[in-house]
């Protein structure tokens, strides 16, 4: 989900205009679609620190010692800017995603969308390689090379997981976690155009763009449109493989927009930990279990 938001005043009255002003300005200032790629999510980063220096848009630090400790366990000190941006991408869900989504999933038989669901995630492999090297998780990085490999081959271009029959499951992993790993803080949570993040998943993002290989096509034989249809593709699935979790959420949830923010937070907290612990023998178990064997 990608919308732009220009905030020019506050529900309290507070103006927001000038940091609305910058971030319009580097809008503009933003490089046309012929240069280079890196320059394009340096300026992501950059309108990510912007917003963060923007006190304007900041909620009052509250002096109740029990409001207190809520407000830096929520650690959403731009809560009043985020939930502006939250309710903005909940229309366009409403209206455009939802049932884009929705009918996919009637048009689109299961065993189909399956697999296009593995080739998502096939896709994203180099990704996940690059970020597990970057964790100093060896172990890690070879599953996932390995899932390229035999997806990319024997799997049809991802189409069937056949890494995941043969004892190599997926394991996510982004530049934002990788952070993580070498003791980088999440920063404030923040809710961009692409969902609930934080200062350190954001330029995570950022980077995670810059490591796939599929931003680096070369212009002609459908490579670009191979390119905007997979990313296409990858929301649409994404947003329909929660449908009815998010039905559920905007049904039953006193506040939504909190519910989302704790649920991101301790995943993030508890994928970003699994990482750190997981001290895994480089080589497979399988090849500790043959060498045991033949000794």
């Amino acid at each position: 989900m990608k919308v732009k938001a220009a905030m020019n005043s506050g529900r309290n009255g507070t103006r927001l205009r000038p940091c609305g002003q910058a971030h319009t300005a580097q809008a503009q200032e933003a490089p046309s679609a012929s240069r280079r790629f890196a320059k394009r999510h340096a300026v992501f980063a950059l309108s990510l620190l912007t917003l963060a220096g923007c006190s304007s848009i900041k909620a009052p630090v509250p002096t109740d010692p029990d409001a207190l400790e809520d407000y830096k366990q929520a650690n959403d000190p731009y809560e009043p800017l985020n939930r502006k941006i939250y309710g903005v991408m909940m229309k366009a869900d409403k209206w455009a995603l939802r049932p884009v989504a929705k009918a996919y999933v009637w048009a689109v038989p299961h065993p189909v969308r399956n697999a296009f669901g593995n080739m998502i995630l096939t896709m994203n492999e180099p990704s996940a390689f690059f970020n597990d090297v970057g964790a100093g998780k060896p172990r890690r990085a070879g599953d996932a090379f390995v899932r390229w490999c035999i997806n990319m081959s024997v799997g049809v271009g991802g189409l069937i997981d056949v890494a995941k029959m043969a004892g190599y499951p997926h394991q996510d992993n982004d530049a934002g976690l990788t952070l993580a790993n070498w003791g980088i803080p999440s920063g404030p949570y923040l809710f961009l155009p692409m969902g609930p993040s934080s200062i350190r998943d954001g330029i995570g993002y950022g980077i995670d763009q810059g490591l796939s290989p599929w931003n680096y096509v070369p212009r002609g034989y459908g490579l670009v449109s191979f390119n905007w249809a997979y990313n296409m593709l990858g929301v649409v699935h994404g947003r329909s493989e929660h449908l009815d979790e998010l039905d559920a959420l905007q049904r039953d949830a006193l506040d939504p927009y909190a519910t989302i923010r704790s649920a991101y937070q301790q995943q993030r907290k508890a994928h970003a930990e699994a990482i750190k612990n997981d001290h895994r023998a480089t080589v497979p178990l399988w090849y500790h279990v043959k060498n045991r064997q033949q000794g």
